[in-house]
């Protein structure tokens, strides 16, 4: 028996996403913590664990969606309220990790507030952190912690397989920008397909203008990767570009975390594009209308899977294939 396997699994959440919390431990077979999560009249988090945590293997399920602040000092003092518990390690589940576009210094005088908030999860006290499709694979070695690093294409590999069956002789996997080349080449590895990309050259943050289509995409079924969609504005440019310049028939994305902030929807619901897919590690914008172009995939069984493999200290290497 390791040193882990005999302590208690204990899993919390915070209130960003709640029922993915409540899915993945459905998954796992055990049930969520209970805790109470609040805010004073100012606005200053409460946190109050209502069970013992005392040397337990404990995960804290909290993604940083909006409001990012928010939800990111809930899950700094879930992990300080831990720590000072006496948790035996705690593991930081965070679906979508946010500040990771900030990952080097672009210009003069820039932060880099990746490196920010790992500092800040592990001052908090957290043991280990497991994410999902960082937006820059070095962010892991920000750390000085272990970091797990899901990949949300082989999600997306099980569906697109499901959905096209062996009819792929007309499609074409595309990066939407130069920057994601790399995840969208092993996706389109996976697939069997070939790689095209949309050059984009972005004049400031959340906008972008198409440059240039590196490979032919005349009359083919497109799939865009990515590792997420936050305004929608670089993907419905990069969608307008493939079927308006390339002359695509068609053009389907996907993406690991929708951000959906701003006029992501609208532009969707008036881009030519067939069907945008995330994953649930961001939920669906509660102020926003639904809209029939966006579907989700869960990413619940893939954390569970990689939950029980750290608690039972099982390489989770088979996730990755």
């Amino acid at each position: 028996m390791t040193a882990y396997q005999h302590k208690e699994m204990k899993i919390f959440t915070g209130n960003a996403n709640a029922s993915f919390a409540e899915d993945v431990c459905r998954n796992i077979g055990v049930r969520l913590g209970n805790s109470f999560i609040t805010s004073f009249s100012d606005g200053e988090v409460s946190v109050s664990l209502h069970e013992t945590v005392r040397g337990a293997d404990v995960f804290l399920i909290q993604t940083t969606s909006m409001p990012i602040n928010d939800h990111l000092m809930e899950l700094l003092i879930m992990i300080d309220a831990c720590k000072r518990a006496s948790a035996g390690r705690i593991t930081a589940v965070m679906p979508y990790l946010c500040y990771s576009r900030q990952d080097r210094k672009a210009k003069s005088r820039d932060p880099i507030s990746a490196k920010l908030v790992a500092n800040l999860l592990e001052a908090a006290g957290a043991d280990r952190v497991l994410t999902m499709d960082l937006h820059a694979a070095q962010i892991q070695g920000f750390f000085d912690i272990p970091v797990d690093n899901l990949l949300g294409s082989l999600l997306f590999v099980e569906y697109y397989q499901h959905k096209f069956g062996g009819r792929t002789d007309d499609i074409m996997v595309v990066s939407p920008d130069i920057g994601s080349v790399s995840r969208a080449r092993t996706f389109a590895m996976k697939m069997g397909l070939d790689l095209a990309i949309v050059d984009k050259r972005r004049e400031k943050a959340n906008q972008a203008e198409v440059v240039n289509i590196i490979g032919s995409v005349e009359g083919k079924r497109i799939i865009l990767f990515d590792d997420m969609v936050d305004t929608a504005g670089s993907l419905c440019a990069a969608v307008d570009a493939l079927v308006n310049t390339g002359g695509a028939s068609e053009v389907y994305a996907c993406a690991s975390h929708g951000l959906l902030s701003g006029e992501a929807i609208s532009r969707i619901e008036a881009s030519p594009i067939k069907e945008l897919v995330v994953t649930d590690t961001v939920p669906y914008p509660k102020d926003k209308p639904r809209s029939d172009k966006i579907h989700y995939l869960t990413a619940a069984p893939l954390f569970a899977e990689a939950i029980g493999r750290i608690y039972e200290e099982v390489s989770i290497s088979t996730l990755f294939r």
